[in-house]
């Protein structure tokens, strides 16, 4: 048995595989370097990493800015305690306040996208009590732990809702054009989507906040129709709740702004984040809030806090991170990119009939495959899912990978999110291999 064999068979012993019955996880990749958007197995094989490995290596794999701040701070100042101060902090916030919304100027530092929404759902809660419900969508993920699963809309909350109750949180109807829940279409739907959210707010009394992923990200990269956000604040503030974004996968200028609710030029109260804040080096996670939510904790009980808020090391890569996006945008690498891959995957859904629907923004965008374009039948289902069934998009996925792809499945969709630093040339690589995999879907269709 080789030095490498022994290594799998450790860690698939003593590890846990994420999201999936342990044994699907028997043989992963040995990854031993990685370089820009590739990296390369034990064998020297090469891989496009088409999705930023799990949509936060928005920099690609080897940024030496990045990598030198955290590395020069771990050799000053490692770690401290969360209540003292030191020059990172400052710098992270000035940083910070160049590319957040206006308005959001007050900031929780935790080390996931998830703990960022477990700490928002706490400050929401507090600040708006009595009222405690608050308004997700179906089609949504907001994190593994007990509040964020309880807030996820997609079938991964079906298996923890029996171990992490969290009351009071209701599912509202996606901004899902292409399976529009109520079978309307725009722009004669009246955004019934938002209106419906009006609805149950005024229905189910207690309402706190309404809280949604800006584009929606594993589950579909959902772009919402663009009266949605400015109704969706209307709404809010008819009804005194907060309006609050999850901009964990579609912040750090995936889609073309630093954070994709500045496409709807709409201030949310809070807004959450993680991934891209670092470049995905090192763990961070930042809960946003206005002044004025911030304010009303001056004389009550802030009840969160983490032995890592804050972690000086942490903190370092922000100013080094969103120097490099900057200087990145000012190149217009990113804006010329984003135009020619969207060109090439729309010129996908003309050649193939397994593509119903082709959407997104920026860096950030869905492949969704159909049995059936003219019905919009689905290869697999969310049923599908839970009950652990193949599904046509793993095994096409698992496809590219033997081709030198990395792309991320879900049920219905591959997520395409390339890092920003990607070329034409690499997206013209990674569409010849998507381009010959989809026919093994193009076989299984129904005309």
């Amino acid at each position: 048995m080789s030095s490498v064999e022994r290594d799998i068979r450790l860690i698939t012993r003593h590890i846990y595989g994420t999201w999936r019955p342990q044994r699907e996880w028997k043989t992963p990749l040995y990854i031993v370097k990685v370089d820009g958007a590739y990296f390369y197995d034990n064998t020297g094989k090469r891989y496009l990493d088409f999705s930023s490995q799990i949509m936060d290596a928005n920099l690609g794999l080897s940024n030496d800015i990045v990598i030198n701040a955290i590395c020069k701070q771990l050799k000053e100042i490692p770690c401290l305690h969360p209540g003292f101060v030191c020059d990172v902090k400052a710098r992270a916030v000035e940083a910070l306040l160049e590319v957040m919304p206006k308005g959001l100027e007050v900031f929780f530092f935790s080390n996931s996208g998830t703990e960022a929404n477990e700490d928002a759902i706490k400050i929401i809660r507090l600040y708006k009590a009595p009222k405690y419900k608050i308004i997700s969508r179906y089609r949504s993920y907001h994190g593994a732990t007990a509040s964020g699963i309880a807030l996820t809309g997609d079938p991964r909350r079906w298996f923890a809702e029996p171990v992490t109750k969290t009351p009071g949180i209701i599912f509202a109807p996606d901004a899902y054009c292409y399976r529009c829940p109520f079978n309307l279409k725009y722009p004669d739907c009246g955004i019934q989507c938002a209106e419906y959210v009006n609805y149950m707010i005024k229905m189910e009394g207690n309402v706190a906040a309404i809280f949604v992923e800006t584009v929606v990200g594993t589950n579909g990269i959902i772009v919402p129709p663009k009266e949605y956000f400015p109704r969706l604040r209307e709404i809010a503030d008819e009804n005194d709740v907060l309006l609050v974004v999850d901009e964990v996968m579609s912040g750090w200028y995936r889609t073309g702004e630093s954070f994709a609710i500045k496409h709807w030029n709409v201030q949310p109260d809070m807004l959450t984040t993680a991934k891209g804040a670092s470049a995905a080096y090192i763990p961070l996670g930042i809960t946003a809030t206005t002044r004025e939510i911030r304010d009303y904790f001056e004389n009550r009980f802030l009840a969160t806090g983490h032995t890592y808020a804050a972690h000086p090391t942490s903190l370092a890569a922000l100013p080094a991170v969103i120097k490099e996006y900057k200087r990145l945008m000012n190149s217009g690498l990113p804006q010329r990119v984003s135009k020619y891959l969207e060109k090439r995957l729309r010129e996908l859904m003309e050649d193939h009939k397994c593509i119903g629907d082709v959407r997104g923004l920026g860096h950030f965008w869905a492949i969704e495959i159909v049995k059936n374009r003219e019905t919009k039948e689905p290869f697999n289902t969310r049923s599908d899912k839970a009950a652990m069934k193949p599904l046509m998009t793993v095994k096409l996925s698992a496809e590219m990978l033997k081709r030198g792809l990395h792309l991320v499945p879900w049920i219905s969709h591959f997520i395409v999110a390339p890092p920003l630093i990607i070329t034409e040339e690499q997206v013209d690589e990674a569409i010849e291999i998507i381009d010959e995999v989809l026919k093994i879907a193009d076989a299984e269709t129904k005309e």
